[in-house]
C-alpha cells in the first residue's frame, strides 16, 4: 500500500472519528454514574443516555446555544456541570427560577405546599447504609421514589425557604440523605441553565460492583440485565 492512500484513509478515518464526536457533543452522549445519590431511581454502575436535544442545541464540543425550545420541567432528571468545579452530575430538577423551596424533617415544599408523602414502606436493612426508606415525591402530578437514611451524618434536612434566582434551578439527588446537592450553596448551589447538559433518558446497561461466582470463576463485577433500556422518570 503506497504512501498516498495510506493518508487518504487516515483522512477519512479522522472525518469519521470527528462526525461521530460532533453528533456525540451537540445530538445525545452517555453518563456513567459513580454514586449512589440518585437511587433508587438510578444506581451506581448504571449508565444512562443524555438527550441533549431535550432543551436546545448549541455548537458541538461547546456550551454555546445557538436555538431553544424548552425550558427543565420540575421533576426531570438532567445531567450537568456542577458550578463549584466543573464535575458532571446528575440530579432531579426541584425548583424552577422564581421557586420558593423549604425542607422540613426531608418534606419538600415547593411555594408552601408540601411534595414529599410518608415513607411508603417499612426500612430497608442494609449492610452499608444501615436502614432505608422509599417514599414518594409528587412534583406537578408527577411521581418519583426518594430514599431516606435517618442514620447518616452530615445531611441537611431542613432549610429556610429561598427563591431560586431568574435563570437557575435547584436540583437534589433522589438519595436524600447521601447527596451534595443546591442545599449545599458553598458547593453547588443554585444551578445556571447554561450548565445544564442535557436530560437523561434510560439506561442503557448497568454493571454491579463486587465479587460475583458464576459456574468455577469469580468476577469482580455482575451486569444488572433488568436495568437494560429502563427509562428513567
Amino acid at each position: 500500500m503506497n504512501k498516498k492512500k495510506i493518508l487518504q484513509e487516515v483522512r477519512v478515518f479522522l472525518i469519521m472519528i470527528l462526525v461521530v464526536s460532533s453528533l456525540r457533543s451537540a445530538l445525545a452522549d452517555w453518563n456513567d454514574v459513580p454514586t449512589g445519590s440518585m437511587k433508587p431511581t438510578i444506581q451506581e454502575g448504571d449508565r444512562v443516555v443524555v438527550n441533549k436535544l431535550a432543551y436546545d442545541l448549541k455548537i458541538p464540543f461547546t456550551m454555546v446555544e445557538v436555538a431553544k425550545w424548552g425550558d427543565p420541567k420540575r421533576g426531570d432528571i438532567v445531567v450537568l456541570f456542577s458550578p463549584l468545579d466543573n464535575v458532571r452530575l446528575v440530579k432531579r430538577v426541584i425548583g424552577l427560577p422564581g421557586d420558593r423551596v423549604a425542607m422540613l424533617n426531608n418534606t419538600v415544599f415547593i411555594n408552601g405546599k408540601p411534595v414529599t408523602l410518608p415513607a411508603t414502606s417499612d426500612p430497608i436493612t442494609d449492610s452499608q447504609q444501615g436502614m432505608e426508606f422509599i417514599t414518594d415525591e409528587n412534583l406537578d402530578g408527577r411521581d418519583h421514589k426518594i430514599m431516606l437514611t435517618p442514620q447518616s451524618m452530615g445531611s441537611m434536612r431542613s432549610f429556610a425557604p429561598i427563591v431560586v434566582p431568574p435563570g437557575h434551578y435547584f436540583v437534589m439527588g433522589d438519595n436524600r440523605d447521601n447527596s451534595t446537592d443546591s442545599r449545599f450553596l458553598g458547593q453547588v448551589g443554585y444551578v445556571p441553565q447554561e450548565n445544564l447538559i442535557g436530560r437523561a433518558q434510560m439506561i442503557f446497561f448497568s454493571i454491579a460492583e463486587g465479587e460475583h461466582a458464576w459456574m468455577f470463576w469469580r468476577w469482580p463485577w455482575a451486569v444488572r440485565w433488568n436495568r437494560f433500556f429502563k427509562i428513567v422518570r
